[in-house]
């Protein structure tokens, strides 16, 4: 199996803020092609010290190619999950790490359903385990509950002209490809645009599909009590909202007073600098906030 290409986001940033130390632990919950993971082991020199975690099948086949050998422990589960098994446990971590973006394989990969501009099947799963997909929620779903989906997880504008849209213009079979459900999504905005017309639909399918927002909301609590003293934590986000459960889940524990939990590392959110996004485009919406446990 060739590895797919994946560049990881905010390398530099993550490595600053995370600091690795020889012999120290790492927590990686979202660990994908082990781009990070390669980085900080290289300099913690202890990969059996570290826990590799995604909920995608082929990424687990990868990190297992590499890291299971070295005695890094894989696990295949989502970070909810992960963490939750790993606080029962009563493990600690000096580094923790979270990447919450969708990875280049699996935009890349037509056949994983969450490319806009590649037909593929309206899958959308990051755990190809799970049952909901993407044509379950878009042949289904009334219009109100598609206005809500569009409003909530895409800050969509016009979520209730594109409900009405999917639903009067839904096939008797059901919308069954991404460039055949984006067609109809553009019909709402007319006119050339740089960002396709289909991107919040698609980013608000792809979140309740994987029901991303409340897992980070339910994991962020976890990961704190998971970090050992002195432990640094880092989220990776990629778009608003979840920006703002990190920003108020670290400001709620953090700040100046006696009963604060963590220092806060980063004042306002990391973004890539230019030297990053001429050769990796897709971080130019990646925000990187971390914390250190006192």
């Amino acid at each position: 199996m060739t590895e797919p290409v994946h560049i990881p986001v905010l390398l530099q940033p993550v490595l600053h803020y995370l600091a690795p130390g020889a012999g120290e632990s790492y927590l990686d919950l979202t660990a994908g092609y082990g781009g990070h993971a390669r980085e900080v082991l290289e300099r913690t020199q202890k990969p059996d010290k570290a826990v590799l975690v995604d909920r995608d099948r082929n990424a687990i086949k990868v990190l297992t190619s590499e890291f299971a050998e070295h005695r890094s422990t894989i696990l295949h589960a989502d970070f909810l999950q992960a963490s939750r098994d790993l606080h029962e446990q009563g493990k600690r971590f000096d580094m923790i790490l979270a990447d919450l973006g969708v990875s280049s394989p699996h935009l890349n990969q037509a056949e994983r359903g969450f490319a806009i501009s590649l037909e593929g099947p309206l899958d959308m799963r990051m755990d190809q385990t799970s049952e909901l997909t993407a044509a379950d929620i878009v042949n289904s779903y009334t219009a109100d509950q598609l206005t809500d989906i569009l409003q909530r997880y895409g800050e969509e504008p016009k979520s209730r002209a594109i409900a009405k849209l999917i639903i009067e213009n839904r096939p008797k079979e059901g919308y069954t490809t991404t460039t055949q459900l984006a067609q109809i999504v553009a019909r709402a905005w007319p006119g050339r645009s740089k960002v396709h017309p289909a991107t919040r639909t698609f980013q608000a399918l792809r979140i309740a599909v994987n029901d991303e927002l409340q897992m980070v909301e339910q994991s962020l609590p976890i990961w704190l009590e998971l970090l050992a003293p002195g432990g640094r934590l880092a989220v990776i986000s990629f778009h608003s909202l979840e920006d703002r459960l990190v920003k108020r889940a670290f400001a709620t524990v953090g700040g100046n007073g006696y009963d604060a939990q963590v220092r806060l590392l980063t004042k306002r959110p990391v973004v890539a600098e230019q030297n990053e996004l001429d050769i990796n485009p897709r971080a130019r919406s990646a925000k990187l906030r971390a914390v250190v446990k006192l």
